[in-house]
């Protein structure tokens, strides 16, 4: 009988004694995660990390454990607790909560980021701007959610916040959201980069849906060759009008540009490496995990999150369609010189959503190259979700 009461109090002190159903819930979706990235290999950088630090966040909850009170699942003040009686995860997570991460993030981006193919062909910024269409229309099903009976619905800040994931960028999200609302800031994060990460299975039904075989097989002419000259003014002149513009911009856009103008100057090659590889790998690391373990089962599975997630897929399928529609559009002015598969790639996920315009071109296409056609919408679209989060800052902020 002593055996059995032994066995008793070890499981009711272990982990299993604690868990919900929904954390549960939680360790299911994260093996599928991992399953999408270490076999499907859908963009495992970030994937691997969210997916493990879901998995962290739900087998135990405490590593995200906040006893003054900043976000904290437990709802317990512990008094005269200090910053370092946190979770580690939580420690690390003021990286995110304080736009610290988003910020390095773009820097590293920057650094990767050629915007030669956009000097080339300056047209593609319209099919950037045009795949920023699911951002205004989450925001509006987002403030329209409160028309449901029972629903207290979302604030305007929480709207925009929500709609900045049709953007496909999780710096941005994370950045737009941490200023206007805090509080769906592990959500919100979750589902902009789950759907980063989801890009090649989302978006090629809904360009197969819009274009026509005719116009998938569409082969583009060589871009022109752009001078150095060009590509060092460049992020100079864009962050000069942008910040000027919308003042709230600032942050993003000229750590975006920073870290470019460290690639394109060839005088800060040891910047330039640094920003994209050692700094953006840690950054990515830590950001993902944290990110991650956000998704904690208790607070995550409910009706407001749910709809943030469902919410940030439509508008991640609206921007889709937003940048294909408008490549139609320039392939009727342009008589056929357009192939619209690029427009998909207008959203700002670099340079995921090229490859898939390049992958499903060459489908229809084998001596189809529409990488580089792709990336000029593609980088466009980084700028585009950008300035679509300082404007809605400038509004609701």
């Amino acid at each position: 009988m002593s055996l059995i009461n032994a066995i008793s109090e070890l499981l009711q002190s272990s982990g299993f004694a604690t868990l919900a159903w929904q954390n549960y819930v939680m360790i299911l979706i994260s093996f599928i995660l991992f399953f999408l990235a270490i076999v499907k290999k859908f963009e495992p950088l970030l994937l691997v990390p969210i997916a493990f630090g879901m998995l962290l966040a739900n087998i135990y909850p405490d590593i995200m454990y906040d006893p003054l009170m900043m976000s904290s699942y437990s709802g317990e003040i512990v008094e005269g607790a200090h910053w370092y009686d946190a979770g580690v995860l939580r420690l690390i997570y003021a990286g995110v909560k304080s736009s610290i991460f988003p910020c390095l993030i773009f820097l590293g981006v920057g650094a990767m980021t050629d915007f030669g193919p956009l000097l080339a062909n300056p047209s593609s910024l319209l099919l950037g701007a045009a795949a920023q269409l699911g951002i205004y229309v989450a925001f509006l099903i987002a403030i329209s959610v409160g028309l449901i009976p029972g629903f207290e619905g979302f604030t305007p800040q929480e709207a925009a916040s929500i709609a900045i994931i049709g953007g496909a960028d999780g710096p941005t999200a994370i950045y737009t959201t941490g200023k206007l609302a805090p509080q769906l800031l592990g959500p919100i994060a979750v589902a902009a980069y789950s759907y980063m990460a989801l890009i090649p299975l989302i978006q090629p039904p809904i360009m197969k849906a819009l274009t026509t075989k005719k116009e998938r097989e569409i082969k583009m002419d060589q871009m022109r060759k752009v001078s150095k000259a060009e590509k060092i003014i460049f992020p100079i002149v864009v962050t000069v009008l942008c910040v000027l513009f919308i003042p709230s911009t600032a942050p993003l856009i000229g750590m975006l540009m920073l870290g470019n103008l460290f690639k394109e100057s060839g005088v800060t090659e040891r910047l330039s490496e640094t920003a994209q590889n050692a700094l953006c790998n840690i950054v990515t690391i830590m950001l993902g995990v944290t990110v991650g373990a956000t998704a904690e089962g208790k607070t995550f599975l409910a009706l407001k999150t749910i709809l943030v997630i469902v919410i940030g897929l439509l508008a991640f399928c609206f921007s889709t369609a937003g940048g294909v529609l408008f490549g139609k559009l320039m392939n009727v002015v342009t008589k056929g010189r357009v192939n619209p598969l690029i427009g998909s790639a207008g959203v700002s996920a670099v340079p995921m959503a090229a490859r898939v315009s390049q992958v499903e071109g060459r489908k229809y296409n084998p001596s189809n190259f529409l990488l580089m056609h792709a990336m000029g919408p593609n980088v466009a679209g980084v700028i585009g979700s950008a300035v679509a989060a300082g404007f809605l800052l400038s509004v609701f902020g």
